[in-house]
């Protein structure tokens, strides 16, 4: 493969830009056209409080599947689990996170569990859903 300098590459790159459009493809984020408007398969962690809100609401939303719920209390996933048809349970969100079924994270776990899960959804290829607090006192 022929090296360029950085004129040439801005150069090109300039040409480029100005004929058409930038395409950026090939990465983990990028989209895939075709069949974009299917189906999103979701994972819920935290089960509790919030989470039970998240449940409710994806059930709610047209071509959003529930297909994994996500606790460390076992009691709660297993309740949880009962109540959605199909969705597996795990006490454990890497696992999750390795099905290659599962789309996206919705994060509903205690707030110092939320930039690690979002990391590790991240780097898995999923698309996350979380709330942050806006501050953490007045």
């Amino acid at each position: 493969m022929a090296r360029i300098s950085r004129r040439e590459f801005v150069k090109k790159s300039s040409v480029l830009a100005a004929g058409s459009t930038f395409v950026i493809s090939g990465t983990k984020a990028s989209g895939n056209p075709i069949g974009a408007n299917e189906r999103v398969r979701i994972g819920i962690a935290g089960l509790k409080g919030r989470g039970g809100s998240h449940i409710a609401g994806f059930s709610r939303v047209k071509n959003v599947e529930i297909v994994s719920l996500i606790d460390p209390d076992r009691n709660v996933l297993e309740q949880r689990v009962a109540g959605i048809k199909g969705a597996k349970g795990f006490t454990d969100v890497r696992k999750a996170l390795e099905d290659k079924n599962l789309d996206a994270l919705s994060i509903a776990t205690p707030n110092h569990w939320h930039s690690l899960m979002t990391i590790w959804a991240a780097q898995a290829g999923k698309h996350v859903y979380v709330e942050k607090p806006m501050s953490h006192d007045i």
